[in-house]
């Protein structure tokens, strides 16, 4: 019948204009994530991995480059990124292969290849008159890139190294203080046998010092912690033990020139200051120690406004004597 007829018509006119309609924010909404894909901040190294990084501040500002610590992410250093933004610079801090937001590979979880990716990120934005600034493994990050990067390529201004793994962690004949090798197989168990957890008491205990009496407990920052931990690959982590505990940084410390300011607690209970900046500031040409009374290892989040504004100070100055006298 006509009127049947006709009402079929309108009927499938009606639903290819809703199917259109729902198809076209849908396209556009994929036009959208692909084109925010594009402008994501990642490189791909020549080996062919991701690495992500945060890039804020003025353009025009003096980059400052930030090294994170194990097993964290550039996250751990919101809190100096947004004070040195605000103060004029530029900031910008990665994702070290196999952590955070970087690719979960299986392979170059060693401090060449830590050194080689950050030399990548650098040259991506092409950064000059740098100054990096590197806390516990990304301390040894920072220190192999600058000897065997940065320098030979005239881009580093400075060197921050805080509570840092140079020059070797591993207890050896020569570093007799060092951390034996027992207690390094003993976190690569638990990490093995539950990640969530050993990352929750790891936290919860000596990163922050929280074990000590008297302390103040944050739980924010434990969960912070936690949350920039489990983001990462375990594989990338268990490798990286090696990695930051059994590299021997020696000569490069030996090699570097630029000015250089060794930040330790007293009270780091993850790299002692005994067998770390203690033995690091003697083997820099030009290098300064300032110690800290009863600090923990993550000092820079429970002692932020102390250790940003002593960063800011070498930061301007680049005087390592001026540090001298500071300490």
């Amino acid at each position: 019948m006509p009127e049947i007829d006709e009402m079929r018509r309108k009927v499938l006119i009606s639903g290819a204009a809703a199917v259109a309609g729902i198809g076209l924010p849908l396209a556009a909404t994929a036009a959208q994530s692909k084109q925010g894909a594009q402008h994501m901040n990642t490189i791909t190294t020549k080996d062919g991995v991701q690495i992500f990084f945060k890039d804020w501040g003025p353009r025009n500002g003096q980059p400052i480059v930030f090294h994170h610590g194990w097993p964290l992410s550039a996250d751990d250093w919101d809190t100096q990124m947004m004070f040195f933004a605000v103060n004029g610079f530029r900031v910008i801090a990665h994702d070290r292969r196999g952590h955070g937001r970087s690719s979960q590979v299986a392979t170059g979880h060693d401090m060449d290849h830590y050194a080689a990716d950050v030399a990548a990120v650098v040259e991506h934005l092409d950064l000059k008159n740098a100054i990096h600034i590197g806390h516990s493994t990304g301390g040894g990050e920072a220190t192999r890139y600058v000897a065997q990067h940065g320098q030979k390529q005239g881009r580093v201004a400075k060197l921050v190294l805080i509570s840092a793994v140079p020059p070797l962690m591993l207890k050896t004949a020569a570093t007799p203080g060092g951390l034996p090798i027992e207690v390094l197989d003993g976190l690569r168990k638990e990490l093995a046998a539950s990640r969530a957890q050993f990352y929750l008491d790891f936290a919860s205990g000596p990163f922050y010092g929280f074990n000590r009496p008297g302390a103040k407990v944050s739980q924010g920052v434990i969960q912070n912690w936690w949350r920039q931990g489990m983001m990462g690959g375990a594989n990338a982590h268990y490798l990286g033990i090696k990695a930051f505990s059994e590299t021997d940084f020696t000569e490069d410390l030996k090699a570097i020139t630029v000015p250089t300011l060794v930040l330790h607690g007293d009270d780091d209970q993850i790299v002692p200051i005994a067998n770390a900046a203690l033995l690091s500031v003697k083997l820099l040409k030009n290098g300064a120690l300032k110690v800290y009374e009863k600090f923990p290892h993550g000092m820079c989040t429970t002692h932020a406004d102390v250790i940003n504004a002593d960063l800011l100070a070498f930061v301007k100055t680049g005087s390592v004597d001026a540090a001298k006298k500071a300490a």
